[in-house]
């Protein structure tokens, strides 16, 4: 295996499992705590939040990230052009679908959720905190879905020109 072939698995198997992650969240997490009453669903998900800042997770994000980056860089002299060119386009894909999106959507909602005082808050406050969190996040996070899986297929399909 080469450097270059290491490097495309390596990012294959990493936005993989990010594909994965961000899935379950749109497909059974979120849609799970969002049957709960406005305090539940808080926080559930500032629970989920702050548990999920876990070294196995940040390593799977930031490799991915980084990983994205290394592929382009390790194929651009490549002779073998069309995998240039679908890793090209899975880095901008997964940076500004999955990266650019979490930095200034997600984490942004996390943390105002984050520094919400659940307990303190009335039923009038819990309703307006949820309803000023939970669409957005979910469709920032519909967005790292389907850019992580175009990002994960565009990865594999450049193996079938090596």
């Amino acid at each position: 295996m080469t450097s270059q072939q290491f490097a495309l698995a390596l990012a294959m198997c990493l936005t993989g499992l990010m594909a994965g992650i961000f899935f379950t969240w749109s497909n059974a997490v979120k849609p799970g705590i969002g049957q709960l009453s406005d305090l539940e669903y808080l926080k559930s998900f500032q629970s989920m939040n702050r548990v999920i800042l876990n070294p196995s997770f940040k390593t799977l994000f930031i490799g991915a990230i980084v990983s994205t980056v290394i592929v382009p860089i390790c194929y651009f002299n490549s002779s073998q052009k069309y995998i240039f060119w679908f890793v090209l386009i899975a880095f901008l894909i997964y940076w500004l679908g999955v990266f650019i999106i979490t930095v200034l959507g997600n984490i942004p909602l996390n943390e105002i959720l984050d520094k919400s005082n659940l307990e303190g808050m009335s039923v009038k406050e819990l309703q307006h905190l949820r309803v000023s969190i939970e669409r957005k996040w979910n469709n920032y996070n519909l967005i790292r879905s389907i850019s992580s899986v175009v990002t994960f297929l565009l990865l594999m399909t450049s193996t079938f020109y090596q």
